[in-house]
């Protein structure tokens, strides 16, 4: 719900400019984005809205652009931006607090873009309804890319030619600056609520993550639904962006991180994540992808600047999880104290064999710190197997077993999965094959000169009969199926793989920590074995030498 005066820019390659007017004018379903209509198929209008045009008439805004883009010629590849979309959103108080309405809304914005927008066909539409009926009033200013009219050149234009007639508008970093800096002076002088736009957001949400968002939600719900039909339980119930995902991790680890290398460490080891600093920033990278994310791309609560601030606190303060007898044992001294370990948190590692381990032979000192973290590692795998309630070493390897059988019959699911999909996408590529090279060979077959027509057609015709071959053999019955039935079925296998991938390595996962955790309870058990089998010579050793003594002295 946005609760304060924003102003937000969205850029179109879309060339139907009746789409935007369409949004603007109709009501239209908040999940799907699909325009609603009455009993009678008709579309429904919005019911409060304000329209205004300049240098054109809103009501034939997409004819007038095309005819400007024409005479220009502009906008003709399909690349290129056609329009760009500017919205103002006032805060719901507003309206009761400082007694804004639609209308005076509409007049501020009509003035504002005859100011900021000049030379530009503009649309200027204002709605009482917020997103999800949050009740803010906001107002769509929606330009044509491509100026009509000349105008005087403004302070905040930095291309050459920007202010005449047929050139581009660009929405340079410099243009959206001054228009903040407008908005703010307009809410200021409106008496209306603000917020210093030129600010960075503490929490960056960008419209496209919120729409990716609200897609992925909608499709996880659609999974878990027919999951839960089939009487499983689905593995997660909120969708998470790739950004969402990094501000978590970085939320949670930077609670405990005292400097770089400790924030560095604990997001490596729990989520997967890599961190740099390059440049005065940090940069950060999701296991899902292969470039970098930006902390600017994240919001300022997740920068450098801000993160170091936190690990300062963190060296200061004592940590509120720890308790006041644990908290004493934090920077404690392990030499002398062992059993401070137990008090110290960390991820489970195997414990290392110093017997085989050839470093900590050549080094005594490093000998010592292995010591130190196996015993971590030791206290760590008690924890573990208390918690999960492993009362002997059969239950923990029958339930490690199980695992992996899980985890072996997750592999070939996907694998099959996998394969059915490629052989769905060779369905989808020889149909469509087939019917888009369908017409030539029917002229093909008309021809009375097959051979000319061949030698002029021939990679249409190839394809037609190659596609028309594999088709005959994958259908022996010769019914195939349209693209309208291929296409859902594509969509519904793709769906069922990306779930099978989350839960392959959600099983992966579980797999290695049981396996870390078996192997360490094999290590204190060895150990504890070796102690009783020294227990018991020393002990067999010592009857026999009493028991020499006695025959001595008889």
């Amino acid at each position: 719900m946005i609760i304060l005066a924003v102003l937000k820019h969205i850029k179109s390659h879309n060339a139907n400019y009746s789409d935007t007017m369409e949004y603007l004018l109709f009501q239209h379903d908040e999940k799907t984005g699909e325009v609603l209509r009455n009993e009678l198929g008709q579309k429904i209008l919005r019911d409060e809205f304000y329209q205004d045009g300049l240098n054109c008439n809103p009501d034939t805004f997409d004819i007038e652009c095309r005819m400007t883009n024409e005479a220009f010629k502009k906008n003709r590849r399909r690349n290129e931006l056609k329009s760009h979309h500017y919205i103002i959103s006032f805060d719901p108080v507003d309206v009761s607090e400082c007694g804004l309405t639609g209308k005076r809304a509409q007049e501020l914005c009509l003035e504002f873009a005859k100011k900021n927008f000049p030379g530009y066909q503009t649309v200027v539409v204002t709605h009482t309804d917020g997103s999800n009926h949050s009740g803010n009033i906001h107002t769509h200013i929606v330009i044509n890319s491509v100026r009509k009219y000349a105008v005087e050149r403004q302070n905040y234009m930095d291309k050459p030619n920007e202010e005449n007639a047929g050139y581009k508008h660009r929405s340079t970093n410099r243009f959206l600056e001054h228009l903040k800096k407008e908005v703010m002076a307009m809410c200021e002088r409106e008496g209306l609520h603000q917020l210093d736009l030129l600010t960075p957001a503490p929490e960056k949400i960008t419209e496209t993550e919120f729409r990716a968002n609200a897609r992925g939600q909608k499709k996880l719900e659609q999974i878990n639904r027919e999951i839960i039909q089939k009487g499983l339980k689905p593995a997660s119930t909120t969708f998470q962006t790739q950004k969402d995902f990094l501000r978590k991790a970085i939320e949670e680890c930077s609670k405990s991180a005292r400097n770089f290398k400790e924030f560095q460490s604990l997001l490596l080891e729990n989520y997967n994540i890599s961190v740099l600093s390059q440049r005065g920033r940090y940069r950060y990278l999701h296991p899902d992808r292969d470039r970098r994310i930006t902390e600017k791309a994240l919001g300022t609560n997740y920068g450098k600047e801000h993160l170091e601030e936190r690990f300062l606190q963190n060296k200061k303060r004592i940590r509120p999880e720890i308790s006041a007898t644990a908290s004493s044992y934090t920077e404690a001294d392990y030499h002398k104290d062992p059993v401070a370990i137990i008090y110290y948190q960390t991820q489970l590692r195997l414990v290392v064999d110093l017997q085989t381990n050839v470093k900590a032979m050549q080094s005594d000192a490093y000998a010592r710190k292995v010591k130190i973290t196996n015993l971590q590692q030791m206290a760590n795998t008690l924890i573990y197997i208390q918690e999960h309630g492993y009362d002997t070493r059969e239950d923990l390897s029958a339930v490690t077993s199980k695992a992996k059988e899980d985890l072996n019959e997750a592999r070939n699911t996907l694998n099959e999965l996998t394969a059915e999909l490629k052989t769905l996408n060779a369905q989808i590529h020889y149909t469509g094959q087939y019917f888009s090279s369908k017409s030539i060979y029917a002229e093909f077959i008309k021809s009375k000169k097959k051979k000319v027509f061949r030698r002029e057609h021939g990679s249409e015709l190839q394809a037609y009969e190659q596609a028309r071959d594999w088709l005959k053999n994958f259908y022996p019955d010769g019914k195939m199926l349209s693209m309208k039935t291929l296409k859902p079925q594509k969509q519904e296998l793709q769906d069922k793989i990306i779930y099978q991938e989350k839960k392959l390595k959600e099983l992966k996962k579980r797999c290695t920590e049981l396996e870390t955790v078996s192997y360490n309870v094999d290590a204190i058990l060895d150990r504890r074995a070796m102690e009783t089998e020294k227990a018991l010579v020393h002990s067999a050793s010592h009857d026999k030498s009493t028991k020499e003594r006695k025959e001595e002295s008889l």
